[in-house]
């Protein structure tokens, strides 16, 4: 990090001024984040329990919950803390940790929806080619290369934003630290060489919906070719939770980076910021349940199992009180 700059702490927006709203904004959080990990560590715990849901289409989707707990987990505490505690402040350190890690986080679940199209159209295309080219080592290599990219874009531009001198203040507009807000800050042209880095990633962010995309009407062209009901509404079904969950984390990102600034107002971005931040890694858990049965089942023998367990060690205890 530059030693140019003087500013040793950023201050984030509160989202209300008095204390009850501050700690409505708490609970509310808290509620999210408690719903979050509770939804995204059940299908970790699923996925990994069961022997049938070792298969691609489930190993990508434990990379999407792990993801979508980490990166929750990356920005919501901080903003839960000081809400509890009314402060706005946050390190120039912990705002770059912040910065990095949400960066990368959101840039790997962003390749990793990328992926999951194309083992969706693969899946609906190409079934006979299917274990051929979606065997475990390809897998593997996939999440990796989707994590590796997602490292190097988040320290490229991590380093790059925290060498930048900032002379405009310490105050950002969002409740929590990110890259266009950071950048409004300075006063350097030596900015520009961010913006430059920020456009390259526009366009390679563009590459990868335009991928997803050609997939899902390659998907379509094969669903409306299958000749029975049953067999498209199936088919409808495999594909439907990823569509619904890049067209929900696509939309709110566009919306949150590419609104009119004639609509923009500081409440209004803190509410465009928290859906395109907090609201997909929270419901996607639900969005990945709702019609998958596979999952569903493999829930159910999860709280069965546990419940057993819990009534066993409860006889127990009772047998050796009563001894």
């Amino acid at each position: 990090m530059s030693n140019e700059t003087s500013v040793t702490e950023i201050l984030l927006p509160a989202f209300a001024d008095t204390r009850e709203l501050q700690l409505l904004h708490f609970c509310l959080f808290l509620s999210i984040y408690l719903a979050a990990l509770l939804g995204n560590g059940l299908i970790i715990t699923a996925i990994t329990c069961d022997h049938r849901l070792h298969t691609p289409m489930y190993f990508f989707l434990l990379n999407l919950s792990f993801l979508d707990l980490v990166s929750l987990s990356t920005i919501v505490p901080k903003s839960m803390a000081n809400s509890l505690w009314d402060t706005r402040v946050i390190s120039y350190m912990g705002c770059a940790v912040q910065v990095f890690f949400f960066l990368f986080f959101l840039s790997a679940e962003y390749c990793l929806l990328t992926i999951m199209a194309y083992d969706r159209s693969i899946a609906i295309c190409k079934p006979l080619h299917y274990g051929s080219l979606l065997g475990s080592r390809a897998c593997v290599h996939m999440a990796a290369a989707a994590w590796g990219s997602a490292l190097l874009n988040s320290l490229l531009h991590t380093a790059n934003t925290f060498s930048i001198p900032l002379c405009k203040g310490n105050a950002v507009d969002q409740f929590f630290c990110e890259i266009p807000q950071i950048l409004k800050l300075s006063c350097s042209h030596s900015y520009l060489r961010e913006v430059g880095l920020l456009g390259v990633t526009a366009c390679l962010d563009f590459g990868c919906f335009t991928f997803i995309v050609l997939s899902y009407v390659q998907i379509f062209r094969a669903v409306l070719r299958i000749p029975s009901e049953q067999g498209r509404h199936k088919a409808f079904s495999i594909c439907l939770p990823h569509l619904v969950v890049v067209v929900l984390f696509v939309s709110t990102a566009v919306f949150a980076y590419l609104k009119p600034p004639s609509v923009s107002s500081p409440s209004l971005d803190l509410v465009v910021s928290f859906l395109y931040s907090v609201l997909p890694p929270a419901v996607n858990p639900l969005i990945y349940s709702m019609r998958n049965q596979q999952l569903k089942d493999a829930l159910w023998k999860l709280a069965q199992r546990t419940l057993f367990q819990r009534q066993c060690l409860a006889s127990i205890s009772l047998h050796i009180f009563q001894s």
